[in-house]
């Protein structure tokens, strides 16, 4: 099936970063405090650029008009998908910091690296569409899923300056940023445009070096054995694109957001659970365990999942 080749290029391009960092981690060839950077790099410098940048580019009056029925669907899986993300997060683990990072991982997929390099591929028909369809799930994790579940003590009640504090965070000031830029139809310098785009290139691979980093310091046993990963996992790569493809057989809806849903809905868990909360120096080892055990079932949920859509 064409799909099998795409997602594997993009699994084997991921698992290189990741063992790059790995090794050289191992041979201790960076500094101890190599992740941090990394991290801080990543959540002060990338994530804002790429955020800034998709919505600059996608976030614009006419785009908008032309695509609200994306929009809209797109919003109502997320408040489908995020209560039930919830519910089973609370299920499979009593820690409420876990709970969190499961929570994000199941309601928020790789649907950006990921999902680009799949839907460009097999459907570039549609791959502006794709991109609109996103915008709802980029808004809710830089409103919702970054300074509640990434950033926030779970442990403590947050005080009005703490939610403030979690809530105005760099990602969110690049996101309010690019919507301005967007709407407004700013034309920005072209050196100005090339330092956002090459910035936000840099988040995917980046964060994989980090992952590959965490990886590195943690017992892979303890890692790999850890079951309740693979029930996130398996959840979010194969029980959420199912149900949808379940609701797809009863309720009809356009080729173009059928197949922009199932592409957000199959994707692996995403990266920020590791990029984000290690800036904020919190453990990231069940994170890391998600994301590389997610994206290696991926290899097989995926062609999977589309087979399934096409039959």
């Amino acid at each position: 099936m064409d799909i099998i080749v795409p997602t594997l290029n993009q699994i084997a391009f991921l698992f290189g970063f990741i063992t790059i960092g790995f090794i050289i981690t191992k041979l201790r060839l960076v500094s101890a405090n190599s992740a941090e950077t990394l991290s801080k790099l990543e959540n002060l410098i990338f994530i804002p650029a790429l955020v800034m940048g998709t919505f600059i580019e996608n976030f614009t009056v006419d785009k908008i008009q032309m695509a609200w029925k994306l929009i809209v669907v797109s919003f109502l899986i997320a408040f489908i998908a995020i209560p039930l993300a919830i519910i089973i997060s609370k299920t499979v683990t009593k820690d409420k910091y876990i709970q969190n990072i499961y929570t994000y991982g199941l309601s928020f997929s790789n649907f950006g690296f990921m999902g680009n390099a799949v839907v460009s591929s097999l459907f570039p028909d549609i791959f502006l569409e794709y991109l609109i369809f996103t915008m709802p799930l980029w808004m809710l994790i830089y409103l919702w899923g970054v300074p509640r579940l990434l950033i926030a003590d779970p442990n403590k009640s947050q005080s009005l300056k703490d939610n403030l504090k979690s809530f105005v965070n760099p990602m969110f000031v690049g996101m309010i940023i690019g919507i301005i830029i967007g709407l407004l139809n700013i034309k920005l310098p072209v050196f100005v445009t090339s330092i956002i785009s090459v910035s936000g290139r840099c988040m995917s691979p980046v964060a994989m070096l980090l992952t590959g980093m965490v990886v590195a310091s943690v017992s892979l046993k303890k890692t790999f054995s850890n079951y309740k990963i693979y029930i996130i996992s398996i959840v979010r790569l194969i029980a959420f694109p199912l149900i949808f493809i379940a609701v797809g057989y009863f309720i009809k809806m356009q080729k173009t957001i059928y197949f922009c849903a199932l592409c957000t809905l199959a994707m692996p868990l995403g990266l920020n659970t590791i990029v984000i909360p290690s800036a904020y120096g919190k453990d990231t080892t069940v994170a890391s365990g998600m994301t590389v055990i997610s994206h290696i079932l991926s290899c097989v949920t995926i062609p999977f999942i589309f087979m399934l859509s096409h039959l």
